[in-house]
């Protein structure tokens, strides 16, 4: 059952706190997230303020070219993936995306319209949208 939260603006990055807790109390046990936006709209800058929340002490840098970082978080590892680079979806067959999709620990995942074929069967779409260069629009559906 699909179900979608209103959006959620923000004008400033010290507002970005807000928006990651409002994702994760509508997320409430779904640990996957798919991350939908233009170049430049954020996601990367949210998942480092989604992380965290959820009590990553570390340094949160975008996996672009490693695909994947791992980090400990205060319940579960976090997995953050950055499929923009990947040329097609045997490369994430190829590193084992399923081992950590599956692993009931936290997966943010940025641009998954790289693998659609992959997805899993639930997740939080995480759709953000640039209203002007301050002010980001932040939409979550339950799929």
């Amino acid at each position: 059952m699909n179900r979608t939260l209103n959006s959620i603006a923000i004008s400033a990055l010290s507002e970005l706190p807000i928006a990651a807790e409002a994702l994760l109390q509508f997320a409430g046990s779904q640990k996957i997230f798919l991350f939908y936006g233009n170049m430049g709209a954020g996601k990367t800058t949210f998942i480092k303020t989604l992380c965290g929340q959820l009590g990553v002490m570390e340094a949160v840098t975008s996996p672009t070219f490693s695909i994947v970082n791992e980090y400990a978080g205060r319940d579960a590892q976090v997995y953050h993936f950055d499929f923009y680079r990947l040329k097609n979806q045997e490369e994430a067959l190829d590193m084992g995306y399923e081992e950590y999709f599956y692993s009931g620990n936290y997966c943010l995942i940025e641009w998954p319209e790289k693998i659609p074929d992959l997805l899993p069967q639930h997740y939080i779409k995480v759709s953000i949208a640039v209203s002007n260069e301050q002010t980001r629009e932040f939409s979550f559906e339950s799929i």
